[in-house]
């Protein structure tokens, strides 16, 4: 398979086997949507599909598993340590390099990203973002509409893109959990992106 040292049908059995049963469905949905919007914006939609595919790999393991990871051979930043649901994204772009063999950069980076994101994200990671996020396989559509709307619009990836960041800390203040800063930055860089073009 492109990109990857194992064959597609390996591939699917690895995630079928490691993943639960929606985190699966899940992930075939962000590959799927992930091709689309490779199309849409003229990017590669074979690497678009691999880190779709892959984006979640590690989603399902243990707490411990994720710590130690990160501990011994992950490296993260400090701040990322503050919340045990996002570990899942630099161990699953280490899986996908040194399990499934990805070397391409841009694979590896989008789905290190795909949780907190980064300042200046390339369109490549962004697309991947926005697809765990809209997805139609398993993402609610009152949640996911208003993020694929945007994307019809002029900019519309990154109003699409602004859209989820919004959500997001909406959530965060509603449940009274810190909001990193880093959440913040990228928050306002993408409203300049936005409203000042």
């Amino acid at each position: 398979m492109d990109y990857t040292s194992i064959e597609e049908n390996e591939l699917l059995e690895w995630l079928k086997d490691n993943l639960d049963d929606e985190r699966y469905e899940h992930s075939i949905g962000v590959a799927e949507c992930a091709v689309k919007l490779a199309k849409k914006y003229n990017l590669n939609e074979k690497k678009a599909y691999i880190a779709g595919l892959l984006h979640d790999c590690a989603k399902c393991f243990s707490t411990g598993k994720l710590l130690r990871m990160v501990c011994e051979e992950v490296k993260v930043e400090e701040s990322e340590k503050q919340n045990m649901k996002t570990l899942h994204a630099p161990v699953s772009a280490y899986v996908a390099e040194h399990d499934f063999g990805v070397t391409d950069k841009e694979i590896l980076s989008a789905i290190r990203w795909h949780t907190i994101g980064k300042l200046k994200m390339t369109t490549f990671e962004k697309i991947i973002f926005v697809a765990d996020k809209i997805e139609e396989r398993t993402r609610e559509p009152e949640i996911a509409n208003p993020i694929r709307e945007l994307l019809e619009e002029e900019n519309g990836l990154t109003k699409a893109l602004l859209q989820c960041y919004k959500q997001t800390i909406k959530s965060l203040v509603d449940r009274n959990l810190k909001i990193c800063t880093l959440t913040i930055d990228i928050y306002n860089e993408l409203e300049d992106e936005v409203f000042i073009k």
